[in-house]
């Protein structure tokens, strides 16, 4: 049950109702790089730039994230956000620009931001106050990973 429940955004991105998520989520539409199957993982959007579009996402797992790892095997991997489609070309973001976009996210979600503290503690495996040592540490173990359209 908790499955269906954590893959129930990617049916709505399946219907064609990935609106209803805004700019909040996206699903990445990616190969596998064992078995050359095509997956899909629900991202959340940690920052989202008008210019390009560029959407820029975490690695809640680290380096070793199957999604991660995939797209760096296999590029070029489909990005739908809100009503929006695009084959997108990544990058990770460098230390200096993904500390900027994690105090950003924090300042835009203040008011969950206990609920953000503790999930990152917890991701992390120790706890997370949200200073820039602390950033600093959890970027050097979360990528961040920007899409733009190709």
């Amino acid at each position: 049950m908790l499955r269906g429940l954590f893959r129930a955004p990617i049916y709505l991105y399946r219907w064609r109702c990935g609106r209803l998520l805004g700019r909040r989520f996206l699903l990445l539409v990616h190969i596998g790089r064992r078995t050359g199957l095509c997956r899909e993982t629900v991202l959340e959007v940690i920052e989202y730039r008008d210019n390009g579009p560029e959407v820029v996402v975490m690695s809640a797992f680290g380096p070793k994230a199957g999604w991660l790892r995939n797209i760096q095997a296999t590029p070029g991997a489909e990005v739908v956000i809100g009503s929006r489609r695009f084959t997108a070309a990544h990058r990770i973001l460098g230390a200096d620009e993904a500390v900027r976009v994690i105090a950003g996210y924090e300042q835009r979600n203040r008011l969950v931001a206990p609920i953000i503290r503790a999930v990152l503690s917890r991701l992390l495996g120790w706890r997370y106050v949200g200073s820039d040592l602390d950033r600093r540490w959890l970027v050097a173990h979360l990528p961040l990973v920007a899409f733009r359209p190709r």
